[in-house]
């Protein structure tokens, strides 16, 4: 018997028979690397882009240095964008939508996807796990007449 949702495909499967993989990363296999899209911060692809041929992508990242320049505003080719702070604080400006929007430890943002954002703050000790589909993507850089904000309605 099923509960919650109907099953999508008849089960139990071995494996091998869908199009996932049983993978398991460690912080011996995935060692952190310096760069990605925020500067002062190291990330580890996860298993999860592996596991998936690509379709589902999810990063660790954590600062490494102080924070002393914005992103400048950009978009994301992606469908789903998704950011989990495990510590730590990241503020987030969008294209169109008033005031800064900051994800604190233990909170989780979905980011509209292709929407114009900028990071303006991260604090120094500031861990994350980000969710994309797909593991891969374009990233445009686009000038800040091109992303003005909303003002507050306050």
């Amino acid at each position: 018997m099923a509960t919650g949702e109907e099953t999508r495909y008849p089960g139990p499967l071995k494996l091998g028979e869908r199009d996932t993989v049983l993978r398991l990363d460690t912080l011996e296999s995935t060692p952190w690397q310096d760069g990605g899209l925020l500067p002062g911060n190291a990330y580890r692809e996860l298993a999860v882009g592996a596991a998936t041929a690509g379709r589902v992508g999810l990063r660790h990242l954590r600062a490494t240095a102080a924070f002393d320049r914005e992103t400048g505003w950009h978009w994301h080719d992606m469908d789903v964008h998704a950011v989990f702070v495990i510590r730590g604080h990241i503020t987030f400006r969008y294209k169109d939508v008033p005031g800064e929007h900051v994800v604190r430890a233990g909170e989780c943002i979905t980011q509209p996807a292709g929407v114009p954002h900028n990071v303006v703050d991260r604090s120094a000790d500031l861990e994350l796990i980000e969710l994309t589909l797909p593991q891969r993507f374009a990233t445009t850089e686009i000038d800040e007449a091109s992303a003005t904000v909303a003002e507050d309605s306050r």
